[in-house]
C-alpha cells in the first residue's frame, strides 16, 4: 500500500480506470456531460463554461429521517496494520453511539482493486452506500450521475461542516461546478525531510524557506559523494512522489498544471520555470536520479541533504535515518508566486442509489469520522493528518513527541488537491513523460512541455 499512500493516485492496477470508463458513462447521465471547448496547447485559463459538469443540476439530497434500523456499506482500502484496526475501532464506536445504524466495511486490498470494485458494483446496480474515492474517480462518478452532491448536508461553502476543515481540505471536496461532492477521509501533504546536521555544517541554521535558498543549500553540500537531493522522475504510467513535487513547484512558480476547470496547462510559464529549475539543479550536480524512493535512501545513508515526500512516508524516512541524525521536517519552501503544497489521499462519496435513510445514516457516519476526537485518534494511530485544526488541538501528547505532525497539518491551509477531472490519470502520464525526458535525456524543458500539453489535450478530448 505504500506506493498508494505516497503519490496522489494509486497506480497499483493502472488499467482499471481506462477499462471501466465506458461502463460508467453508460450507468447514468444525471449530472450531465458538458464537454470542454478548450483546445490547442495554449494552456490558458478556461472559462467556467468549460467545466465538464456544465449544465448539471445538484442532487436534491436525502429527505426525511431514518426509521428503525439502517445498514450502510462502506467500500474502503484500509486493509493493513493500524489502518485496518483504527477504522474498525472507529466504526465500532460509531455503532455503539448509534445502535440503529450498522456499518458494513467492504475492504479491498489496494486502491486499484477498490476502484475496480466500486465501478463493477455500480455497473451491476449494486453500488455501496459510500466509498473512498480519489478526486478523479469522484469526477467520473459525478459525470455519470452515480453519486450525490453533499451541499444540502454540509450547508454549502459557508456551512459549519465545511468551515471546520483546513481550507485546502475544504477546497478539495469540490468539483469544477462549485458543488461539494466529497467528504475528507485519509489526507496527507508533502514535507521537506532533511538532515539538520549536514545543513548546519553548510552554514544554515534552519530549513530553507524559499526554493531559491533550497537550490543554494543543495548545491553547497553536493560534493565528496553527497548530492543535495535524489529523485525518481517516473515516466509513462508512473506518477512518483517527485512527479507530485514538480506539480507543486509549478504552482509555486505561478501556474498550476491544471486550471480551475481541470484543463491541462502543462506549458504555462510557471510550469516551464519549474521544469527549468529542476534541470538547472541537475546540471549543477545538486540533483541525482534513482528509483524506488531514492531520496529517502540517500538521506538515510547521509548521501543526500533533502527528500521531498508525503508525510505518510514519515515512518519510512525515520527508519532509513535511524539514530544517525535527528530527522528534520519542514513545510515546503515558497516560490516566486506563492507557497504551494498538495493535499493527498482519498475522500468519501455517497452513491445515488442508496435510500434516503441510508444517505442520512452515511452522512452521520461521515461526520463522525471527522469529529475532533475521531480525527485525533485516526492521525495518532495511522500517520495521516487530522483534517481539522480542532483535532490537532486534542493531540498534545502525540505532538510533544512528534512535532512533524503540526508542521505537516499546517500545510493543509495552503495545499491544493489533485485535478478533480475524469481525465487526470491519462493526462498526468504526459507530464511524467516530460519530466523524465528533461531529466534523463536532456530534452529542452519548453519543448518537452509543449509536447506534453498537445498530447494531454488529445487525451482529454478522447475521454469526453
Amino acid at each position: 500500500m505504500r506506493k498508494a499512500h505516497t503519490v496522489r493516485h494509486a497506480r497499483l492496477v493502472g488499467a482499471a480506470s481506462v477499462v471501466l470508463t465506458g461502463t460508467l458513462v453508460l450507468a447514468g447521465c444525471a449530472s450531465g456531460g458538458g464537454s470542454s471547448s478548450a483546445s490547442g496547447g495554449s494552456g490558458g485559463n478556461a472559462s467556467s463554461s468549460n467545466c465538464f459538469l456544465s449544465g448539471s443540476a445538484p442532487s436534491a439530497g436525502p429527505a426525511g429521517n431514518p426509521n428503525g434500523k439502517t445498514t450502510i456499506t462502506f467500500m474502503e482500502a484500509m486493509s493493513g496494520g493500524t489502518l485496518k484496526s483504527s477504522l474498525q475501532r472507529l466504526t465500532s464506536q460509531f455503532e455503539a453511539a448509534n445502535p440503529n445504524i450498522t456499518v458494513q466495511l467492504e475492504e479491498s486490498p489496494d486502491y486499484g482493486t477498490l476502484e475496480k470494485n466500486e465501478k463493477d458494483a455500480v455497473s451491476a446496480h449494486k453500488a455501496p452506500t459510500i466509498g473512498q474515492a480519489y478526486e478523479g474517480w469522484a469526477a467520473e462518478y459525478a459525470r455519470s450521475g452515480v453519486i450525490d452532491t453533499l451541499d444540502q448536508m454540509t450547508g454549502g461553502a459557508s456551512g459549519t461542516a465545511m468551515s471546520a476543515l483546513y481550507s485546502g481540505v475544504a477546497a478539495d471536496q469540490k468539483l469544477c461546478d462549485g458543488n461539494t461532492w466529497m467528504w475528507p477521509f485519509n489526507k496527507s501533504a508533502y514535507v521537506n525531510f532533511y538532515n539538520p546536521t549536514m545543513l548546519q555544517a553548510a552554514g544554515q541554521s534552519g530549513a530553507p524557506t524559499t526554493w531559491a535558498q533550497f537550490a543554494t543549500d543543495a548545491e553547497s553540500v553536493s560534493k565528496n559523494g553527497v548530492t543535495g537531493i535524489t529523485i525518481d522522475p517516473g515516466g509513462k504510467g508512473d506518477l512518483t512522489a517527485d512527479g507530485v513535487w514538480f506539480e507543486i513547484l509549478a504552482e509555486a512558480y505561478g501556474t498550476p498544471v491544471y486550471d480551475r476547470n481541470g484543463i491541462p496547462q502543462f506549458n504555462g510559464p510557471g510550469v516551464v520555470k519549474a521544469m527549468q529549475y529542476l534541470a538547472d539543479l541537475k546540471k549543477s550536480g545538486a540533483l541525482a536520479l534513482g528509483k524506488n524512493f531514492p531520496g529517502e535512501t540517500a538521506l538515510g545513508a547521509q548521501k543526500g541533504l533533502f527528500d521531498i515526500s508525503s508525510v505518510a512516508g514519515y515512518s519510512f524516512e525515520q527508519q532509513a535515518v535511524g539514530t544517525k541524525f535527528p530527522l528534520g521536517t519542514a513545510d515546503l519552501p515558497a516560490g516566486p508566486a506563492k507557497q504551494a503544497n498538495q493535499v493527498n489521499g482519498t475522500n468519501i462519496v455517497i452513491f445515488d442509489s442508496a435510500t434516503a435513510a441510508q444517505k442520512q445514516a452515511a452522512w452521520k457516519f461521515m461526520q463522525f469520522l471527522t469529529t475532533p476526537a475521531s480525527q485525533a485518534y485516526w492521525a495518532t494511530n495511522t500517520g495521516y493528518l487530522p483534517v481539522t485544526p480542532a483535532a490537532l488541538d486534542q493531540m498534545t501528547s502525540f505532538l510533544a513527541k512528534n512535532p512533524w505532525m503540526r508542521t505537516a497539518a499546517g500545510a493543509l491551509n495552503h495545499s491544493s488537491g489533485s485535478a478533480p477531472v475524469p481525465w487526470a490519470d491519462d493526462t498526468q502520464d504526459e507530464l511524467s513523460v516530460a519530466l523524465a525526458d528533461v531529466l534523463t535525456k536532456g530534452t529542452d524543458p519548453k519543448a518537452a512541455l509543449d509536447k506534453a500539453q498537445s498530447d494531454a489535450m488529445a487525451d482529454m478530448k478522447a475521454s469526453q
